[in-house]
């Protein structure tokens, strides 16, 4: 194994602690940082700095922020009676990057998973309860992932949102756009047949 010197060492092995970054890719993006500019270098070191100090969680929606209420929460444009749950802000970034929803989010940050022991006192339930009981909301949309815990979840949240005479959905699921249906599983085939609608 190569020997670095101590501050590319270290450098090396802070970046290998990023998800999906091993140690050749870490070595890598180190002679990079190497190779640029000092002034670029100090550029990325204080942005991850400032991301560190400034970014909080919102009040209301529990999105990342660097003011509160976030800018979703304070736009008086969009739905205040449609609700979006989540389970991280990278969904709520994907949903907003389509610019077709104009209601509003709320970000459980996480999903309930009894074999990790997250339990629904680990993500954001009483809060979105909260949020439900003081406010004058119709609908609340699940876009919880299509996968156990996030089906877990929704029909969890959805037993506890029903008495309160709210309206619950949840994103339909089937085929991808481009996609050939010989391709897609089973479990693909009949959320997409479920989630049919008249045309």
């Amino acid at each position: 194994m190569p020997t670095y010197a101590e501050p590319i060492e270290r450098l090396i092995n802070e970046l290998a602690k990023l998800p999906g970054v091993g140690r050749k890719t870490a070595a890598r993006l180190a002679y990079f940082i190497l190779r640029i500019p000092k002034g670029d270098a100090q550029n990325l070191a204080r942005a991850i700095i400032d991301v560190k100090e400034r970014i909080q969680l919102c009040s209301v929606c529990f999105n990342l922020t660097d003011r509160d209420p976030c800018r979703i929460c304070n736009d008086s444009r969009r739905d205040n009676e449609v609700i979006c749950v989540v389970e991280e802000p990278n969904d709520l970034m994907a949903i907003e990057g389509t610019g077709d929803f104009d209601g509003k989010y709320h970000v459980l940050h996480g999903a309930l998973s009894p074999l990790e022991g997250i339990g629904p006192e680990d993500i954001k339930t009483k809060e979105l309860l909260e949020r439900l009981e003081a406010g004058k909301v119709r609908e609340v949309i699940m876009a919880t992932n299509p996968n156990v815990e996030g089906g877990a979840t929704a029909l969890y949240l959805t037993e506890l949102i029903k008495p309160l005479g709210v309206k619950v959905t949840r994103i339909a699921y089937g085929i991808p756009m481009g996609g050939d249906i010989e391709y897609a599983d089973g479990a693909t085939l009949v959320k997409a047949l479920e989630g049919r609608r008249e045309i």
